[in-house]
């Protein structure tokens, strides 16, 4: 069943800038999904090593380098969309 009918998302494209909002928080959640998983894959997502970690990896250094290279450094890698799916139940997964 649609949630949302196409006319409920013509706003989004009304003006640049509210498509860019848009953009940039699903990007943020693609970014919260990914971060959280790894705290998931640790087997508790209260794992005190893996907040050290991302205290230390992004949250403790400001505005001192690139975000993506603070992903980079937390995770090893680029962030990966496929949590944001899975988390949205957009995944067979």
């Amino acid at each position: 069943i649609m949630r949302h009918r196409p006319a409920h998302f013509l706003h989004l494209f009304a003006t640049s800038s509210y498509a860019s909002g848009y953009y940039v928080y699903q990007w943020a959640q693609v970014l919260d999904n990914d971060v959280f998983a790894a705290f998931e894959e640790t087997g508790d997502v209260f794992d005190t090593e893996t907040a050290e970690r991302c205290r230390a990896c992004i949250y403790s250094t400001g505005n001192t380098a690139a975000p993506e290279e603070l992903f980079k450094k937390f995770r090893g890698r680029d962030p990966d969309v496929t949590y944001m799916l899975k988390n949205k139940g957009l995944t067979s997964q």
